[in-house]
């Protein structure tokens, strides 16, 4: 029996590994062949299965196919500085490729959910977008081709960010733009320039906010936080409509947080307080202003999804993971301490950022909107019953208006 073994068996169990002495490489048209070093020549057929296989799409972004000195065929990886003389394509080969959806969860990366996509033909714009979840946003999906704005309040910072982003790949394109939330005016300018510029957009996520920050008012005499995490967003895409529409299909992300099933903004016939949504100084709680703002982004994108879903335009509302350190809890020492304690045992802004993203490009959401995402996954709004989430959602759509 030993004897047949080491006769007629391989010392693998797997069909797809290479027998010793042969080796994988494929041309530059995607073809694989297989060279054996022991018998000096090559074929086209796997030397074990007989098959033939074709490398799929095109090279990840970040890669360039070249010719060394010797006229070999090698591979260059500009990310991660690196070279190969595979095709890195060739873990993803015809043959091996079921067509069968993905599934992600809450620890799916980015990266994960964009490998092997080309964004080069798409305009993705991110508000806060110079750091925290924004600046990892930004980042997966400049390093695959989209043309990447970041839009934020403090214009330095966010042109050292894109800067970042242009060292790790010569070949970004990501650029900031001055855009600050809790200034209507800023915003009305913001949109103004970008029109002006003529660029489309299909990728727009709302993500700056601002929480735990002391009673304030803008120079439009609103809550701050309020305006920040929720109004200035409002405005924006009221500015940005007839751009999204002409880039149809486009989505919107707006980013929110399972913190907004602890609000008292709405009572059971859907009428709005307005006076919730600005409280003064005596009546203000940092938390809950906060709470009432995430509220507003979800209603704000189920209506704005039932307005422009004819025009191909989607909506959906995202939490990206519980209490990750970010700089979203700046204001308040305590909440950083919090945070700092909690940062072991949550995920990191690299997991974080795959919610944003899944929302923003998977194809099975493709026409799909007014829904609310935790995990990558739709999660229902608590107990409420979609007659009152409709009316909410329209009652504050048509107050902010």
């Amino acid at each position: 029996m030993a004897a047949l073994k080491f006769a007629g068996m391989d010392d693998t169990d797997s069909e797809d590994e290479l027998p010793p002495g042969w080796e994988e490489r494929s041309k530059k048209d995607g073809w694989v062949y297989y060279a054996s070093h022991d018998g000096m020549k090559t074929q086209w057929e796997h030397p074990k299965t007989r098959k033939k296989k074709r490398c799929a799409g095109d090279l990840p972004y970040g890669w360039e196919q070249e010719t060394d000195e010797k006229g070999q065929m090698i591979y260059v990886d500009h990310i991660n500085k690196r070279t190969i003389y595979f095709d890195p394509r060739q873990a993803f080969t015809v043959e091996d490729m079921v067509l069968k959806p993905k599934r992600y969860d809450g620890n799916t990366a980015a990266l994960e959910i964009l490998q092997g996509r080309d964004f080069s033909d798409k305009v993705v714009l991110i508000t806060g977008g110079n750091s925290g979840i924004g600046l990892e946003t930004a980042r997966s999906f400049t390093l695959h081709g989209a043309h990447v704005i970041l839009a934020c309040r403090n214009l330095s910072r966010a042109s050292k960010a894109a800067s970042l982003i242009q060292q790790e790949w010569h070949k970004a394109r990501v650029e900031a733009m001055m855009c600050d939330l809790a200034s209507l005016r800023s915003v009305r300018e913001f949109t103004e320039s970008y029109k002006a510029r003529k660029l489309p957009l299909h990728i727009l996520v709302c993500n700056a906010a601002v929480c735990t920050r002391p009673w304030s008012l803008t120079e439009d005499g609103l809550e701050s936080t309020f305006q920040i995490c929720h109004l200035g967003h409002f405005l924006l895409i009221q500015g940005l409509e007839d751009v999204l529409r002409r880039s149809a299909p486009a989505r919107v992300v707006v980013v929110t947080s399972e913190s907004h099933r602890f609000t008292d903004l709405l009572d059971s016939c859907a009428k709005v307080d307005l006076a919730l949504l600005s409280p003064q100084k005596k009546e203000y709680w940092s938390i809950l202003a906060y709470n009432r703002a995430k509220l507003c982004n979800i209603l704000f994108s189920n209506e704005l999804h039932r307005r422009l879903s004819p025009h191909g335009v989607t909506a959906n509302a995202v939490h990206p993971g519980n209490m990750m350190y970010t700089s979203i809890h700046r204001s308040w020492w305590l909440m950083t301490f919090l945070f700092s304690l909690a940062r072991p045992f949550t995920k990191s802004m690299v997991r974080g950022r795959g919610h944003h993203v899944y929302c923003a490009v998977a194809p099975e959401l493709e026409g799909l909107g007014g829904m609310y995402f935790n995990n990558c996954f739709r999660c229902l709004l608590g107990k409420l019953s979609e007659r009152w989430l409709q009316r909410s959602s329209q009652a504050i759509y048509i107050i902010l208006q």
